[in-house]
């Protein structure tokens, strides 16, 4: 057996004694290496009581080695691979974890949120290379027909523009945001709170067979792991940290998406949320992420989206604003002229330039102006508004619009 063979079996093992995240023997594994901190906590030291606790538990169950073999070989039957720090697909972003540190915390999910010890992958994208360039979409499971077609047009637009989609593959905002992808043509990542060869929710089993044929399936837990409620908030952290920025469609007061943002914002990423009418209950985590915190934003569309995660000053989201009009480029005499036009008839320049406020000249030019734009017309008998173009005739045969 190689060295990195063991490595990785040792990492496979620490993974099993205890859940994803666990701070303690994270710093072990970083400490002393992968075997080393395998053999102390086989040999019962490890640093505190409770992951003593926990290791015993595991190993009055197994044999933490042979464990992680079997995991090994169901891996490869699966044609999946395990992906470790030691590799170069890991994503180095996900090192920001060891500074996550969140406010009022006292759940395991949300104090032991250290990096991962390692990854099984479905796909054949280098795991590094497709979170490179990567946004989180997430949102409620119950999602509302406004929220299932944002998320859909969000998650098309992002791959349209050769931006990797995340998500959790759960019913609801992260479907709709996974095919919007997917019909794109785009790149989309799954990340799982089971195995890879779970397919959870069952419904979603077509979902995850297209994923895995064009992106990736992603689980910190080994083939067979069962989707344990903990799991889901536990992966939340993997999903903002591996993404530029993370955006939250629609979510309850009580959602695991808006957790998923809590987590982008403790590390310095971008938290965006979609606002929803007032009256959804879909929409109530939302609005309540962009009243409590200040550092997130109000995302309408993907160019709000690029602007917060994309290159400084290059994707930069046009203002919102109504359709041009050709009233738009004039001065504030020109303006003054038009508005003085009558509404029917005609009127001379005198007449005009009195109502206007302006001298004869000034109204001359003005006028000029105007008539270039196709705003008034010269009549015998002075100036009139121009008559409204009238729409182009419609050919015999040819439908009418809608």
């Amino acid at each position: 057996m190689s060295t990195q063979e063991e490595r990785t079996l040792a990492r496979i093992a620490l993974t099993w004694l205890a859940e994803p995240g666990t701070r303690s023997v994270y710093r072990l594994a970083a400490r002393l290496g992968p075997v080393a901190a395998l053999e102390l906590l086989l040999d019962g030291g490890a640093p505190d009581e409770k992951l003593r606790a926990t290791v015993a538990a595991r190993v009055a169950d197994g044999d933490a080695r042979a464990v992680a073999a079997e995991a090994v070989a169901r891996t490869e039957r699966l044609g999946a691979r395990i992906v470790t720090p030691e590799d170069e697909e890991w994503p180095a972003r996900l090192a920001d974890l060891k500074g996550l540190r969140l406010l009022d915390a006292f759940r395991r999910v949300d104090t032991e949120t250290d990096p991962p010890l390692c990854f099984w992958v479905r796909g054949g994208w280098p795991l590094g290379e497709a979170l490179e360039r990567s946004v989180a979409v997430v949102g409620a499971r119950a999602a509302t027909g406004y929220g299932t077609h944002v998320a859909t047009e969000m998650g098309y637009a992002l791959a349209d523009r050769d931006w990797t989609v995340v998500s959790g593959g759960a019913f609801g905002i992260d479907a709709a945001a996974h095919r919007g992808a997917l019909n794109a043509g785009g790149l989309t990542v799954a990340v799982l709170a089971c195995g890879v060869d779970r397919p959870y929710p069952m419904g979603n089993t077509a979902l995850f067979d297209r994923i895995a044929d064009t992106g990736l399936l992603v689980s910190e837990w080994p083939p067979g792991a069962d989707p344990l409620r903990p799991r889901f908030l536990i992966r939340n952290r993997v999903i903002a940290a591996g993404t530029l920025g993370t955006v939250v469609v629609e979510a309850s007061a009580r959602s695991g998406a808006t957790q998923t943002a809590h987590r982008a914002l403790a590390i310095g990423r971008p938290a965006m949320a979609v606002p929803g009418p007032v009256t959804s209950a879909m929409s109530v985590g939302t609005h309540e992420l962009l009243r409590e915190h200040p550092k997130a934003r109000l995302v309408t569309g993907v160019p709000h989206v690029l602007e917060e995660v994309g290159r400084i000053g290059a994707d930069l989201a046009p203002p919102a604003r109504g359709p041009d009009r050709p009233t738009d480029a004039l001065d504030d005499d020109a303006r003054s002229v038009l508005e003085a036009m009558p509404r029917r008839g005609t009127v001379g320049v005198e007449r005009l330039a009195s109502r206007a406020g302006v001298d004869i000249r000034t109204a001359l030019r003005k006028l000029s102006l105007l008539e270039e734009l196709a705003l008034v017309a010269r009549r015998d008998d002075g100036y009139a508004l121009a008559p409204a173009p009238r729409p182009a005739a419609r050919r015999p045969g040819t439908p009418a619009s809608p």
